[in-house]
């Protein structure tokens, strides 16, 4: 059995909480309080510690999905479940003030797990706000990671079938990454 942990981070209100419940298989675990920040997400909670759910891909391999608070504030679990993860989510909501600042932001803190497995970014809330358009993202993408595969998805954070495409494409990576990886090893 192969076991992935999968981190999603992204601003506050960009879907975390709700993707992961799209997709995990077991009752997820939220850890939220009330929002004290309501210029930034028009929400009555936000998570402050992490939210965890999980899905089995295949006919054994575990995904452990973890979300990650999005406001700094909280950003020393970001550090705490970095540590384990092999592979990004990356949620950006499109209705955000500055949803490419956003997207430049967390590509900048959880960039390595690049090296490590993979990202993919999935950009929510396009039904709301329809600009900037995904090409944008991708291109912002291919500036600051160039010569990196990283897929950019629009999404609905509540769409299950959405959610699995965003996450088979980044365990496909993963794998992708640990293949080239053992390939070279024998090699050397």
């Amino acid at each position: 059995m192969t076991e992935h942990v999968i981190l999603f981070a992204g601003p506050m209100g960009a879907g975390k909480t709700t993707a992961i419940e799209s997709l995990s298989e077991i009752e997820t675990i939220r850890t939220e309080a009330i929002n004290t920040d309501r210029e930034t997400a028009d929400k009555d909670t936000t998570t402050v510690a992490l939210d965890y759910g999980e899905i089995t891909v295949g006919d054994e391999d575990k995904v452990r999905l973890y979300g990650l608070p999005g406001q700094r504030r909280f950003d020393f679990m970001w550090t705490i479940l970095n540590e384990r993860a092999v592979g990004l989510v990356l949620l950006v909501n499109n209705d955000a003030a500055d949803p490419i600042k956003d997207l430049d932001e967390f590509l900048e803190e959880f960039g390595e797990l690049h090296e490590k497995g993979g990202i993919v970014v999935c950009v929510t809330r396009t039904d709301v706000a329809p600009i900037p358009r995904i090409d944008k993202y991708a291109e912002r993408v291919r500036e600051l990671m160039p010569g990196r595969m990283i897929p950019v998805f629009t999404a609905d954070a509540r769409n299950s079938d959405q959610m699995r495409t965003c996450l088979m494409s980044l365990i496909a990576n993963i794998e992708m990454t640990a293949m080239i990886a053992a390939s070279e090893e024998r090699a050397a």
